[in-house]
């Protein structure tokens, strides 16, 4: 597989299974620094005091995280038996 097409794409394929794997551009390592950035924030922010926020927003940020990974990872997401794409 080439690492260097232009092709958009902001993350690899997993080899095996569904999903998405590393980061091979620099928005997905910002999408991904950003994403667990605003995890360990919130996390030390609001887990123990407010619970009930805290919660909603992890699950928001975990979705919108997950829609913009799988919309941009090279061949999209579906099952894979570790074929060369």
């Amino acid at each position: 597989m080439s690492r260097d097409r232009d092709d958009g794409a902001w993350f690899a394929p997993k080899r095996y299974g569904y999903g998405t794997g590393l980061p091979v551009a620099w928005q997905g390592w910002a999408l991904l620094i950003g994403f667990l950035g605003l995890v360990a924030a919130l996390a030390a922010t609001l887990a123990e005091r407010h619970p009930a926020i805290f919660i909603p927003l992890m699950l928001l940020l975990a979705a919108g995280f997950t829609l913009i990974a799988a919309q941009r990872t090279r061949g999209g997401w579906r099952w894979r038996w570790g074929d060369p794409d």
